[in-house]
């Protein structure tokens, strides 16, 4: 769907977008194109798609032949969902995809909300999937895939790899959409992995959110205030001095987990 034809579907159905709610359409065709083919799409995928607004992504979805699962919470929207897209291949559900337990799906191809762009991201990470393809904010899209030393290196760059191998395939101009964010936006290709570090889930995790509070600090004082605010205890002595004097972004997922493996809940 173009612009055109994006302006002439919500005048007909009295729509005006909220923008508190994230809804900013995409308007270029070739775009969604290109998301649908970075899915690499076969006919016995299941998909699911977050969002799907006025379907500017799902009907390149859908002429894959693959069966899709949409989750919107806009009663608005599923009704015209229904009218462009009468197919069998096509299951609506009309809720809240942060309140619900997600179907089962091979792929996952959306043009999030981007208030929600962390949550839901974790949530589709922890049900476990293929591989998929996201449109989020660029900023939050340079985080998802920094590295450590950089500045955008952060808990959710940790995070995201433990979960996934992440790859940004593209920026996308305001333009692109209507109404235009202030924002400018990426695509993001999503595989996910086993695990590549050996430890304790909850561990790991408690210590990566209680050391980046202090990100800019040494690793010494991040895992002293990851101890106050996670409840994690390290010996300190057990830990190598070149890792300790390290800056906490500094810092590989393999050393961060070899804090953690040193570490106790308290």
């Amino acid at each position: 769907m173009d612009l055109n034809e994006t302006k002439s579907l919500l005048r007909r159905h009295g729509i005006s977008p909220n923008k508190i709610q994230g809804q900013n359409f995409l308007v270029d065709p070739a775009v969604a194109k290109r998301e649908v083919e970075a899915a690499e799409l076969t006919n016995s995928d299941v998909v699911l798609e977050v969002g799907p607004g006025l379907g500017a992504l799902t009907e390149h979805i859908l002429h894959s032949g693959c069966r899709v699962v949409a989750v919107e919470r806009d009663p608005s929207f599923i009704k015209i969902l229904k009218e462009r897209f009468p197919t069998d291949r096509l299951e609506l559900v009309c809720a809240d995809v942060m309140k619900i337990d997600l179907p089962g799906f091979d792929v996952v191809v959306s043009n999030i909300p981007y208030v929600i762009s962390s949550p839901l991201t974790f949530k589709l990470l922890e049900h476990g999937f293929e591989r998929g393809v996201l449109t989020f904010q660029l900023e939050f899209a340079h985080r998802l895939v920094a590295e450590p030393g950089e500045w955008e290196y952060s808990r959710l760059s940790v995070g995201a790899g433990y979960y996934a191998d992440i790859e940004i395939l593209e920026e996308l101009h305001p333009r692109l959409f209507y109404p235009p964010p202030r924002v400018r936006s990426a695509v993001v290709k999503i595989v996910p992995h086993p695990p590549k570090i050996d430890v304790d889930k909850e561990v790991f995790f408690k210590l990566v959110r209680g050391m980046f509070t202090v990100k800019k600090k040494t690793v010494k004082n991040g895992v002293v205030i990851a101890k106050k605010i996670e409840g994690i205890d390290v010996d300190l002595a057990d830990i190598p001095v070149e890792i300790l004097e390290k800056r906490v972004f500094e810092l590989w997922p393999e050393e961060i987990a070899l804090i953690s493996n040193k570490a106790r809940l308290i």
